[in-house]
């Protein structure tokens, strides 16, 4: 596993990072390949572990930090880590996600906040100890990973929608603020499911159902952030939306 970083200039930072077959491990490896050192940050260190020696294997390096992006003594030791090494971190991406579905008069107060805490307070801490490092370099690209439910509230995820639409508020605001700084902030809403561990441990019949081409491809959506991470600065995007081409919507 990569521990030493010396002369590190470029890094990455991915914040949500669970299983292997995973979105956040998945631009991990993306942002690895094309030469960032990448910091990966989640709540299981065994899983950290195991993809930074994935990481490692393939050429690139990475920093594990077992961290809770909800509680902001994590989230300043994983940017005090991040410091420490120095040169510019060019990616910042927040991909928590947690979802709990229930009716809403079965949803207490306690899925309601931790939905919103996981979603988008863990995102306003991330960006806060962000923003201030992109601010020094004059750049940066900031993604913000969203749901369907960012723009559409469905039951049974009326609490997950009511986070994901914070989160994307979040986001639009913090476009308009630093964007004439030079940081570009994308909101990307995932509008299907993701073809990982978890879609198929939780619900393989779903995902049998969906057959070929119905599941969104994990090295696809990265390809995509790359991609967005490279425009030039006179034609950004800052939302989009990314489906199967089978799926309705």
């Amino acid at each position: 596993m990569a521990q030493s970083t010396a002369g590190i200039s470029d890094s990455a930072i991915v914040a949500g990072v669970g299983p292997e077959r995973g979105l956040g491990a998945a631009l991990a490896r993306r942002f690895a390949e094309n030469g960032l050192h990448v910091f990966i940050a989640g709540r299981s260190q065994g899983k950290l572990q195991h993809l930074a020696q994935v990481i490692d294997h393939t050429g690139g390096t990475a920093t594990p930090v077992t961290a809770d992006m909800t509680c902001e003594a994590d989230v300043n030791r994983l940017f005090e880590t991040v410091k420490s090494y120095g040169g510019a971190v060019r990616i910042g991406a927040y991909n928590v996600d947690s979802n709990i579905p229930a009716p809403f008069l079965e949803t207490d107060l306690n899925t309601f906040t931790a939905l919103w805490q996981q979603n988008c307070l863990g995102a306003f801490l991330f960006s806060r100890q962000l923003l201030p490092l992109m601010q020094a370099q004059g750049e940066g690209t900031v993604f913000f990973t969203g749901a369907t439910g960012s723009i559409r509230a469905k039951p049974p995820f009326t609490a997950f929608a009511a986070a994901k639409a914070a989160l994307r508020a979040l986001a639009q605001g913090l476009a308009r603020e630093f964007s004439p700084q030079g940081i570009h902030v994308v909101h990307t809403i995932i509008d299907g499911v993701i073809d990982g561990d978890r879609a198929r441990s939780q619900f393989p019949e779903f995902v049998a159902a969906k057959g070929t081409d119905g599941l969104l491809q994990l090295e696809a959506i990265t390809q995509t952030y790359w991609a967005i991470h490279q425009q030039p600065r006179s034609a950004w995007t800052h939302e989009l939306d990314l489906r199967p081409y089978k799926e309705s919507f």
